[in-house]
């Protein structure tokens, strides 16, 4: 009774072992563990080519949320100056739905506006 258990073990030991092993080995090759950098060591060139990088992919990215807070602030002005001819224009018995529908969109706008300047 012993031995087929035995058998059926070394089975397993000799048919998922070499599996295991290739599984280790793709998972350490996707994902390479870059060398530690210690206090005082120089910076490799791929470090500073990825500090770069880093640099001037933050750059364009404020660069974009400056032209579309811009952009943002234009149609914010736009819109308040539409709001106030169109309050300018009724009285105290109209109210438009074109007025409350140019509020909220002044009011979605300029809290997107107040994210961007965030930074978020």
């Amino acid at each position: 009774m012993r031995t087929p258990l035995r058998l059926a073990i070394v089975f397993l030991f000799f048919t998922v072992s070499p599996f295991s092993a290739i599984f280790a080995q793709d998972s350490t090759q996707q994902n390479p563990i870059p060398p530690p950098q210690y206090p005082g060591q120089a910076p490799t060139p791929q470090d500073e080519e990825r500090a770069r990088f880093e640099k001037e992919q933050a750059k364009k990215a404020n660069e974009e949320r400056q032209a579309q807070l811009k952009r943002d602030t234009d149609k914010l002005l736009s819109l308040a100056t539409e709001l106030k001819q169109s309050v300018d224009k009724s009285n105290e018995n109209t109210l438009s739905l074109d007025v409350i529908k140019k509020a909220d969109e002044i009011e979605k706008l300029a809290h997107s506006v107040k994210e961007k300047m965030k930074g978020n």
